[in-house]
C-alpha cells in the first residue's frame, strides 16, 4: 500500500517534491505542499504555492531533461534540508549544471516554506532561456 504524502517524515516529502518537478507532475507536487506555503530563492521575494508550480512548469518547458542528480537528503526538527544538482539542456544547447540547497519546514504533513540557495552565476543560462520563452 504506498504512504499517504500525510505519513511521509520531511525527507521522504522532499523526495515526493523533487521528483514531481522533475516529472512536471505539479499536481503531486501541489499536493505535497501547504495551501499558505512559501518559498524564496537565495533569500529574495516570498512566492507562494501557485508560483513555485508556474515556475518550475516554465523551467520544465525550456528544460525538457531536466532532472535532480545526487541528491542528499537529512531530517531537521521541523522539515529537511536537501543538496542536490540540477541538471539538464538548456535550449541553445549548454549543459545545465547547479549545486542548490534547499531547506524545507514541514507542518501537518505538508512543506510549509522552502529557502533554496544556489549559485546564481551557474543559473545564468537558464535565467536567460526562462526569460526568452
Amino acid at each position: 500500500m504506498p504512504v499517504t504524502i500525510a505519513a511521509m517524515t520531511g525527507p521522504d516529502l522532499a523526495k515526493q517534491l523533487f521528483a514531481a518537478f522533475e516529472n512536471n507532475d505539479l499536481e503531486r507536487a501541489r499536493e505535497c505542499c501547504a495551501e499558505g506555503f512559501r518559498g524564496s530563492q537565495n533569500g529574495g521575494p516570498e512566492m507562494d504555492r501557485d508560483r513555485l508550480l508556474k515556475f518550475t512548469g516554465m523551467v520544465n518547458a525550456v528544460v525538457p531533461d531536466f532532472r535532480y542528480e545526487e541528491a542528499v537528503r537529512s531530517g531537521t526538527e521541523t522539515g529537511f534540508v536537501e543538496e542536490h544538482r540540477v541538471r539538464g539542456t538548456l535550449p541553445d544547447g549548454s549543459q545545465l549544471d547547479l549545486m542548490v540547497c534547499v531547506v524545507g519546514e514541514v507542518s501537518d504533513g505538508k512543506i510549509t516554506m522552502l529557502r533554496e540557495y544556489v549559485d546564481t552565476g551557474a543559473a545564468a543560462g537558464l535565467m536567460k532561456a526562462l526569460s526568452a520563452g
